[in-house]
C-alpha cells in the first residue's frame, strides 16, 4: 500500500503517526468520518479511537501492539477504493443542535456586501442550511460545518484579528462555525451566541461533534438595524 497521498483520488493511503497510532488518508469529510465509525465498531480491541479531519483520520492504537502487526489488521480493513471502505455514503442520523444567533457581527454589512445581498438577506441564508458537523480543529469545540450557502463563499479575511470574543458566528471559504473561545481568527464575523460550545466538565464536552447536524436561529428580527447600531457602536473597529 502506498505510504503517500494517493495519485488515485478514489484510493487510500495509510502511514505510521508516532508509536501508536496510524494516518489514513481519503478523498472527503464525508469518508473520514464513516471510515472512523467503521474502524471502532469493527476492530474494538485494536483501535482506541478515529479523529476524522479533512481527508484523512487519525487512529489512535491501544498499547501494546506490535506497529507492523496493527498496520495490517487496519490495512486489511481500508484496503480498496474508498467507496467500498467507507461504509454508507450518507452520514446516520446524529444529533441536531439549534444555534441561538444574534446577527449583528463587524462583518455582517461587509459580507453583504462583497456577495451582493443585504445584511437581512445574508441572515436569511445563513439560517436557512441545515448544517452537517464536518470534523473538528483548531481548538476544542471548533467544529467545521459544511453545508453554506455558495453565495456566501468567500475567502478567509486579509487581515486576520487578534481577538475574536468566544461565541462568534462566522464563515470562511465554505465552512461555517462558532468560536468556542476567545482567540486570534480570519474569519467573516456575521454573529454571537451564548451557546457554550465546549465544556470540559460535561460529558461529551463539545456541544456539537462531527456527523451532527446545525440549524442557527436568529433571535434579532430586525437585523439592518442591529447592524446599523454596531456599526455606530464601532464593532467594525477591530477590522
Amino acid at each position: 500500500m502506498s505510504a503517500g497521498r494517493p495519485e488515485d483520488a478514489q484510493a487510500v493511503a495509510l502511514r505510521p503517526y508516532g508509536e501508536d497510532a496510524l494516518l489514513v488518508d481519503v478523498p472527503d469529510a464525508e469518508r473520514a468520518r464513516a471510515l472512523g465509525r467503521r474502524l471502532v465498531a469493527e476492530l474494538p480491541g485494536l483501535v482506541v479511537d478515529a479523529v476524522p479531519s479533512a481527508v484523512s483520520v487519525l487512529v489512535r492504537l491501544a498499547p501494546g501492539w506490535p506497529t507492523e502487526h496493527a498496520r495490517d489488521v487496519v490495512a486489511g480493513l481500508v484496503a480498496g477504493p474508498a467507496a467500498d471502505v467507507a461504509g454508507p455514503a450518507a452520514d446516520p442520523a446524529g444529533a441536531v443542535v439549534e444555534i441561538p444567533v444574534a446577527y449583528d457581527g463587524a462583518d455582517l454589512a461587509e459580507v453583504a456586501a462583497r456577495c451582493g445581498l443585504t445584511p437581512a438577506e445574508v441572515v436569511q441564508r445563513h439560517t436557512a442550511r441545515t448544517y452537517t458537523a464536518a470534523f473538528a480543529g483548531f481548538a476544542p469545540g471548533f467544529v467545521y460545518l459544511e453545508g453554506l450557502d455558495p453565495l456566501l463563499v468567500l475567502p478567509r479575511r486579509d487581515d486576520p484579528r487578534t481577538r475574536v470574543p468566544a461565541g462568534s458566528v462566522a464563515i470562511a471559504a465554505d465552512h461555517t462555525a462558532v468560536y468556542p473561545r476567545e482567540s486570534p481568527g480570519g474569519w467573516h464575523l456575521l454573529g454571537r451566541t451564548d451557546v457554550a460550545m465546549f465544556d470540559a466538565a460535561a460529558d461529551p464536552p463539545a456541544r456539537v461533534r462531527p456527523g451532527d447536524r446545525v440549524r442557527f436561529v436568529a433571535v434579532n428580527l430586525d437585523v439592518d438595524a442591529a447592524v446599523d447600531a454596531a456599526v455606530d457602536a464601532g464593532a467594525g473597529a477591530g477590522r
